[in-house]
């Protein structure tokens, strides 16, 4: 039996949205921008599937442009906004903490001459929001702030940063990643203040290869992809009916108490491996779903295979680093020792207080048996 403890990385896909994007599939088939009954019926589930999805991230449908990934929408929200704002300035703020799927598009751009601000966190892994307003200035064009941390769990201060943009009378544009935030901690676009959001529905137990978009209603961005004219002109392609079926069915068979059951196995699980010998704590998370720790001097990738071994998975930080050493860690100025035995937990509603236990028998076994081996 396996204990599979790395959900942010992606999460096993809920049988509601397994049956869901089958019967899209087999039943539903229709191209939505077919003029025909079936065609036609298509298009009327994607405008439910648009609806469910909207409601539950809190925004009007209007403002929601379905996507393929997190990916995708993060690099077209700082494509778009460089654009929107190409007449007013070239600098942009982010934050050393953030995903790749935004840093590398901005070091693309810092490569065409753009400025770009990089924000350090605390050693907690919290970005300062005096920093991010001391850094705005009239030439800001884009502000990207992820609101959940992918390896650390921790909260970053959106909301504040969009209040920080506005006392300033700053032109920029705020975009938020908030891929690990959606149905995991509460927030509205809205209540962020965010002219741009991206979320994936692989986080959320819907199958990879689906994403959306909040586009504010009211701001003028330029389309991701041109031909047929489909997402209001702004992302043409034919709609992956089965996935959009399936992100809605993942959405709606989110218990608004996961989130809660998470915080608690994940309470657990810190109380639990504390009792590892020589474990440090790196990051407890202020999210629901995530905790990172290390054991300082055993490596980490060692460690994801040990322990894979017993059929346990969890990571040494972003499925995207492949391997390699994890920026996010190292921006908190870890000693080397720690920053080499670092490892990511990351929970799923279905997970569970034995699983935690089972985690930290596993690792203090580890650590045992490498100390009888000295």
């Amino acid at each position: 039996m396996s204990i599979y403890l790395d959900n942010a990385a992606t999460t096993p896909v809920c049988p509601q949205a397994a049956k869901a994007a089958y019967e899209a599939m087999t039943e539903g088939y229709g191209n939505p921008s077919s003029g025909y009954a079936i065609g036609q019926a298509a298009a009327a589930k994607v405008k439910e599937y648009r609806a469910v999805v909207a409601d539950r991230l809190g925004c009007l449908p209007e403002e929601l442009t379905f996507t393929s990934c997190g990916t995708e929408g993060d690099n077209w929200a700082i494509r778009a906004a460089v654009e929107h704002g190409k007449r007013t300035g070239k600098h942009i703020i982010t934050t050393a903490i953030e995903h790749s799927a935004v840093l590398e598009p901005l070091r693309a751009l810092a490569a065409q001459g753009y400025e770009v601000t990089h924000l350090k966190p605390d050693k907690s892994g919290h970005v300062s929001a005096q920093a991010l307003a001391d850094a705005l200035r009239p030439d800001t064009v884009l502000v990207s702030m992820m609101l959940v941390n992918n390896e650390l769990g921790t909260l970053q201060p959106v909301a504040e940063a969009a209040r920080a943009i506005k006392a300033a009378h700053c032109p920029s544009l705020l975009h938020c990643d908030a891929v690990q935030a959606f149905l995991k901690v509460p927030f509205t676009p809205k209540e962020l203040g965010v002219d741009l959001l991206t979320i994936s529905g692989h986080k959320i137990r819907a199958p990879k290869g689906i994403g959306a978009q909040y586009i504010r209603k009211g701001l003028d961005v330029k389309p991701l992809l041109l031909g047929g004219g489909q997402e209001n002109g702004l992302r043409s392609g034919t709609e992956p009916t089965a996935q959009l079926a399936a992100l809605a069915a993942a959405c709606e068979a989110w218990d608004t108490n996961a989130p809660a059951r998470m915080a608690a196995v994940k309470a657990h699980a810190l109380t639990a491996l504390s009792a590892v010998p020589g474990l440090e704590m790196i990051s407890p998370g202020d999210a629901p779903h995530i905790c990172a720790i290390s054991l300082p001097g055993y490596p980490s990738e060692m460690l994801v295979r040990d322990l894979s071994d017993r059929g346990i998975y969890v990571s040494s930080g972003s499925a995207c680093h492949k391997g390699k050493p994890s920026h996010v860690f190292a921006a908190l100025g870890l000693p080397k020792r720690t920053l080499m035995g670092v490892l990511r937990i990351s929970f799923s509603p279905d997970s569970t207080c034995e699983e935690a236990d089972a985690l930290a028998a596993a690792l203090t076994e580890i650590t045992q048996t490498r100390i009888a081996m000295r």
